[in-house]
């Protein structure tokens, strides 16, 4: 079995900041899921002006995040990549002050785009066809686990579901019939809430 590329930790807050910008997350996202393009091209997928979407791939670029892609044969326009096999961001115990906010700021941007994702998936599912509605599935389980336990959850999921990532598995070698699907996988330790108290009769 062919060795999955470990996904890219981000770390560097300047980075992080610079990728949390909207068109910037759905620049990225089209990358990873459609392969390469070009600014042209980006731009009426984000909805920006092509001199915009270069601006925002070049920064993306600047990061790392980006790469250029092998041309089309013509030469007449640049093509974007995403770069490595995806990216991950975590809090850490050992994380500073501007390392903590920066990962907060760019987890919350990943969580809105991926909501809103969730969204547009749902509402679009009645006009699926009944293969696909019976195997999408929005779920959410309520565990009772230790620290290691949900770590461990953790890295089988990531196990499970890297081979099928787009930016591995390689287009040629899906079976037909195969599309861009998402998966959306959040695991924390959940807050104690306070109590509301009971409302007041006005």
């Amino acid at each position: 079995m062919t060795e999955v590329p470990k996904r890219k930790s981000l770390t560097d807050p300047t980075a992080m900041r610079a990728l949390a910008h909207p068109a910037r997350l759905a620049i990225l996202n089209r990358l990873q899921a459609e392969g390469p393009c070009t600014a042209t091209e980006m731009a009426e997928v984000v909805g920006v002006t092509p001199s915009a979407a270069s601006y925002h791939l070049r920064m993306l670029a600047k990061y790392g995040f980006v790469e250029d892609a092998p041309d089309r044969g013509d030469g007449r326009e640049r093509l974007w990549r995403s770069s490595g096999p995806g990216l991950s961001v975590s809090p850490d115990p050992d994380d500073g002050p501007d390392v903590r906010a920066a990962k907060e700021f760019l987890i919350k941007a990943f969580r809105d785009q991926a909501a809103d994702e969730a969204t547009r998936g749902l509402e679009a599912l009645e006009r699926e066809s009944r293969q696909w509605r019976e195997a999408a599935m929005f779920n959410r389980a309520i565990l009772l686990v230790d620290a290691e336990e949900l770590r461990w959850l953790n890295e089988r999921i990531d196990e499970l579901l890297a081979p099928y990532k787009t930016t591995v598995r390689d287009r040629a070698d899906a079976p037909a019939g195969a599309r861009v699907a998402e998966a959306q996988v959040s695991l924390f330790p959940r807050a104690r809430r306070r109590p509301h108290g009971i409302p007041r009769d006005s």
